[in-house]
């Protein structure tokens, strides 16, 4: 199995389980003299084994992620690359926009009013969000790449 196939078996696995929380839930409690719509008991024993075929995908899945070598590193490392290049990406965009007055009135009623300058230089910051986005794609792509090339480690 490739590791692309078991990181969809993964969220799989995980939105059943989800799906699974919610109807224990909601069977948890019945009414004295109704019946419950679905026995709560097997759920619970179902979303166990789900949870642990989740775990196993997990364990499975970290161990290829640490032992696969991409450029420079393992797909472990090119992961937490991708994660810090979207959230410098979100931030160095959301100063951008705030600096810009994006969301903000544009114009001055009257002359009285005070004039709102920005405080960062919005070029340069919509330039290094552009930046930061390429890295962000060449990271994805590689890490695409190689979850369709690898083969899940036991």
């Amino acid at each position: 199995m490739k590791l692309a196939e078991a990181l969809a078996l993964r969220a799989d696995a995980a939105r059943r389980a989800e799906q699974l929380r919610a109807r224990i839930v909601a069977s948890a409690r019945y009414q004295e003299g109704e019946t419950p719509a679905e026995d709560a008991a097997a759920l619970l024993t179902e979303a166990g084994e789900v949870l642990g075929e989740l775990e196993s995908l997990m364990r499975r899945i970290n161990r290829t992620n640490a032992a696969t070598p991409v450029e420079g590193g393992t797909l472990t490392d090119a992961l937490a690359r991708r994660d810090v290049l979207r959230l410098q990406h979100r931030m160095v965009t959301s100063a951008a926009d705030a600096a810009a007055g994006e969301g903000q009135r544009g114009f001055r009623q009257l002359r009285s009013e005070l004039k709102m300058i920005p405080a960062l230089p919005v070029a340069q910051l919509r330039s290094q969000a552009d930046d930061l986005a390429r890295q962000l794609r060449e990271v994805d792509t590689l890490i695409q790449r190689t979850n369709w090339e690898v083969d899940l480690l036991d």
